[in-house]
């Protein structure tokens, strides 16, 4: 089982890091909110705590930059009905304190907006996880990490952007006219901004 990887950090993007340790470069799926830690850190050494899912036809690494993160992501995948991938939609359409009061407070309405959730499912995770959910410490090692404003070019923004909601299933056409849609109301918006916005109206 691997606890953690600490290595350099070679590529990024909104759905994955690699990080290479050892002379071994591993692919980690992440989620916004551990890709918005990551930012600026390219060719630096940075540590993720990592989850493995293994099945018969994959192996896969789903690395978080907190353990409380990781934590949130191990209590979702118990709900039944719930995989990693779901989990990680989950928990790049909110951070993780909003999910935490999502579920805590009941919020079926908020929570049933992530794709592929629908009330009852959303109902079923509120039920399994309210009480577990508040034990969960999502204190970052550094303070409370903020979702960096990352200037690029709108061209440059808006195919990462789009590359990224492709990753997580959802069409590339459908996702092109909401990051514009996105990005003509706020030509401004960080990428992640734009992400977690598109990810509400897809």
């Amino acid at each position: 089982m691997i606890e953690y990887i600490k290595g350099q950090l070679t590529e990024l993007n909104p759905t994955m890091a690699v990080l290479e340790a050892a002379g071994v470069g591993y692919g980690v799926n992440i989620t916004l909110l551990t890709y918005s830690a990551l930012a600026g850190l390219e060719n630096k050494e940075v540590k993720l705590y990592i989850t493995e899912i293994i099945r018969e036809d994959t192996h896969d690494l789903f690395g978080f930059f907190t353990t409380g993160e990781r934590e949130l992501f191990l209590l979702l995948i118990t709900v039944s009905g719930i995989g990693a991938n779901t989990a990680r939609m989950i928990m790049s359409a909110f951070s993780a304190a909003e999910i935490r009061t999502i579920i805590a407070t009941g919020n079926v309405k908020a929570l049933a907006k992530v794709k592929g959730l629908g009330p009852k499912t959303a109902e079923r995770i509120i039920v399994d996880l309210r009480d577990k959910v508040l034990k969960v410490d999502l204190a970052a090692p550094t303070g409370e990490i903020q979702f960096a404003d990352m200037p690029s070019a709108d061209n440059e923004l808006k195919t990462e952007a789009v590359s990224a909601l492709t990753m997580l299933g959802f069409p590339t056409a459908a996702s092109g006219k909401v990051v514009d849609k996105i990005l003509k109301a706020d030509p401004t918006a960080s990428v992640e901004a734009v992400i977690r916005q598109a990810l509400k109206m897809l």
